[in-house]
């Protein structure tokens, strides 16, 4: 029987969940709202779905969808797709590994920023390769609330509890001197687009836009502010916070400066802002570049955890070394599981 691949609509939903309830499949964030924002609400800076289903008579027997994006280089802008709640009907052999191939075609390169084990276990078979990778952060805020998270065993929570205590009593007190911190609005964005990411020598970075921190903004399934940093009048740098349930995350964050203090004055006025989420646990990051990884340390942030970063490149594409990754980079940003989990 012929197989069609195809962006998806609005109207394929009911057909996606069945796919999903079929292959045993719960993606989170799967209420009709959180799967409108995912894949059908337009965006400036990507016309069209990002939602694509392969389908016979039958009906839907795969699905995909993306997380568009580019990254810089040198003087290369790359454009890349990752792939998200991917999924095939049981007994649909290849059907997957086809939408796989045919979204390759439209893109420069597939990225893969984190998974789990078994999709971490198939990736080299299908083409991908190593691009280096991220180290996950945790500060302790407010560890007495940690008691409060019914999903933790109660033979856990205490350890955990008093690990926390004792991270939090000896991460140091922020000390920032003549910065302002400013809310930006999404009508405010063009405040930050001086001061976007850069591409090192050996590391290549995401490319961020107006319009994609617009689109976040949007988000309907955790509450997520972006923030720059202002010093004599002058923006210098920003930091998006996205606030899941007992975990604020700094889901991204930039100076315009090779500055250690710097850096270190942002860290600590993005948990200063962490600490005012009335049910924050912990603020986390990640981070795979020298300065930032050792601001985090030097801010109280412990390291809990490596994400692998991969990449499946077009033909004779090249690639660097590594690549710079923040949450947002993923669906790491909104993922809301429902059961507070927490890295401290």
């Amino acid at each position: 029987m012929t197989r069609s691949f195809r962006p998806s609509t609005l109207a394929d939903a009911p057909a996606i969940l069945a796919l999903f309830d079929a292959a045993g499949f719960h993606p989170f964030n799967s209420e009709p709202a959180h799967l409108h924002w995912k894949y059908w609400q337009p965006r400036a800076d990507w016309p069209g779905s990002r939602s694509f289903v392969l389908a016979d008579g039958s009906g839907v027997i795969a699905h995909t969808a993306v997380l568009p994006g580019s990254f810089l280089w040198g003087s290369q802008r790359v454009r890349t797709m990752q792939m998200s709640d991917w999924v095939a009907r049981p007994g649909e052999g290849g059907a997957g590994v086809t939408l796989l191939k045919r979204l390759s075609q439209q893109t420069q390169a597939l990225i893969s920023i984190a998974g789990g084990a078994l999709t971490l276990k198939i990736q080299p078979h299908l083409g991908f390769r190593p691009l280096g990778t991220a180290t996950a952060y945790s500060r302790a805020l407010f560890p007495s609330r940690l008691l409060r998270v019914r999903t933790i065993p109660l033979w856990r929570r205490w350890p955990r509890f008093a690990r926390s205590a004792v991270w939090a009593l000896t991460a140091p007190v922020a000390h920032r001197t003549n910065w302002t911190v400013r809310r930006i609005a999404a009508d405010d964005l063009h405040r930050i687009t001086s001061v976007l990411p850069r591409p090192a020598p050996a590391m290549g970075a995401f490319e961020r836009s107006a319009e994609l921190f617009r689109y976040m903004l949007s988000c309907p399934i955790v509450p997520i502010a972006l923030y720059s940093m202002e010093r004599s009048e002058r923006v210098q740098g920003y930091f998006l916070l996205a606030a899941a349930p007992s975990q604020v995350r700094i889901a991204d964050c930039w100076m315009d400066s090779a500055d250690p203090a710097d850096w270190r004055a942002m860290i600590s006025c993005a948990v200063e802002q962490a600490r005012q989420d009335p049910h924050a646990v912990e603020v986390v990051t990640w981070a795979n570049d020298p300065l930032l990884c050792g601001v985090l340390d030097q801010c109280g942030f412990h390291a809990r955890f490596r994400v692998p970063v991969q990449v499946r490149p077009a033909d004779d594409a090249s690639m660097p070394a590594a690549l710079r990754v923040q949450m947002l980079d993923c669906d790491s940003v909104y993922l809301d599981t429902g059961q507070q989990d927490l890295w401290a």
